[in-house]
């Protein structure tokens, strides 16, 4: 009765029943203390305990005070009553620290995950049925029963191909309709060619291999670039070749183009523009890379064959990389994305609270302090959060052309519904309450 009140009324809820003392003539009191936020339960006592207790938490208001504001009953609440101000007021002088407040509640580090087993695996069921179930409507909508996919032998475009396989079981069709397209280039190595190729075969889908070294190189020759500056121009020129591959063979097979960037990388603007950035249905777009760890697990966990399902541990185990420079003597990856852009697991905790309560850098550092402990040291926090900022500002260009693709969570880039916001913001506030941090 606690959590739905307080989950009814988007409040914190305290509650302190009566206990060891009273009256046991007719009933019996538990002494029950109870801490909820949301429906969420925060601190408990015990229960019939024959001593004092105190139970103390941390109602988050201003977190209240984000869901409130786009709950459409408060909404329409307010409008309605002339004594609440129209303001909201969104920056203050201070900042909360260490030495201000030490919490008892927990900060999860990954707050995109579900903690435990079984809700875990609800949640990725769910988001891979509404993937499915996306992809499917595009398509009978559109009539095109073929889809053409870049496949990397990365994270990302093994989950997008795994959506396309469920979709196509679930629609009747013939997996191989669905036509897999491995491009190997200057930074492809031997692990992540090799599984793309297996990946592809085992689960039954048409198979081309097209290497793009010749076609970069050409292209390189004919924009006078040189071939061993290994630039942003070095990086992109390889992205957009092989989106133009992508979309002339789907204009040539009557398919669609399967985008496979996901949430982090279009938070951080890690795509090139005209290049993976677009796509003609995007089915991760709303998922967070942390979350496609986990969904990409349990897919393989439930979802496919023995077989299949080794190739994609393998691919669960590998560095996160766009592969754009070439490997080192060894042949292994040396572009690793997280030393370069920072921990994804950082970067999902700031984009969670930024974009679904509104919380400024300086609440954000605190909570991240609190939910990774020792893992990261404040100058490490501090370096990641401003990139996130600046990265997230700069790059909103890029997600104003966003692609279509299903929203699978309570939070969305799309330019169409979540998240309007003009290319051209300045960061300044922000970075500026950074600095002082």
């Amino acid at each position: 009765l606690i959590a739905q009140q307080s989950a009814r009324c988007i409040a914190g809820y305290v509650f302190s029943s009566c206990g060891f003392g009273e009256s046991t003539t007719d009933v019996v009191f538990a002494g029950n203390g109870l801490i909820y936020e949301n429906g969420t339960l925060l601190a408990r006592s015990e229960r019939f305990s024959l001593n004092e207790q105190l139970i103390i938490s941390e109602i988050d208001a201003e977190r209240l005070r984000a869901e409130r504001r786009v709950n459409t009953t408060f909404a329409a609440n307010k409008a309605n009553n002339p004594l609440v101000s129209p303001f909201i007021r969104i920056m203050t002088e201070h900042a909360v620290t260490d030495k201000d407040l030490e919490l008892t509640r927990m900060i999860a580090p990954h707050p995109f995950i579900p903690s435990s087993d079984n809700e875990r695996d609800q949640r990725c069921e769910e988001i891979f049925s509404i993937q499915v179930a996306g992809l499917a409507q595009r398509l009978t909508h559109v009539e095109s029963f073929k889809v053409v996919i870049g496949i990397s032998g990365g994270l990302d475009s093994t989950l997008a191909l795994l959506v396309c396989i469920k979709t196509f079981d679930k629609l009747g069709l013939s997996r191989k309709n669905i036509l897999g397209i491995t491009m190997p280039g200057f930074g492809t190595t031997d692990r992540t060619c090799r599984n793309a190729l297996n990946l592809m075969k085992f689960l039954g889908v048409t198979v081309r291999e097209i290497n793009i070294k010749d076609a970069c190189i050409l292209h390189f020759k004919d924009i006078g670039h040189d071939i061993d500056i290994h630039d942003v121009t070095y990086e992109n020129v390889q992205a957009r070749e092989r989106t133009q591959i992508l979309m002339d063979i789907a204009n040539q097979t009557n398919g669609l183009v399967i985008g496979t960037g996901d949430l982090s990388e279009f938070a951080l603007g890690w795509a090139t523009y005209a290049g993976d950035h677009i796509s003609m249905y995007g089915v991760n777009g709303s998922i967070p890379k942390t979350l496609v760890k986990y969904l990409v697990k349990w897919v393989a966990e439930n979802e496919v064959d023995t077989i299949s399902q080794k190739t994609i541990l393998d691919i669960l185990n590998t560095p996160i990389s766009p592969e754009l420079i070439p490997a080192d003597a060894n042949g292994d990856i040396i572009q690793k994305t997280e030393d370069i852009v920072g921990p994804y697991e950082l970067h999902d905790f700031i984009l969670y609270y930024f974009l679904r309560f509104g919380f400024r850098p300086a609440k954000i550092f605190f909570l991240a302090g609190k939910a990774f402990g020792r893992k990261y040291d404040n100058e490490t926090l501090k370096k990641w959060i401003q990139s996130f900022f600046r990265r997230f500002f700069a790059q909103q260009f890029k997600r104003s052309c966003f692609p279509d693709g299903p929203k699978v969570g309570s939070i969305s880039l799309s330019p169409r519904g979540d998240w309007r916001m003009p290319s051209d913001a300045s960061p300044a506030a922000w970075l500026q309450e950074i600095e002082k941090l």
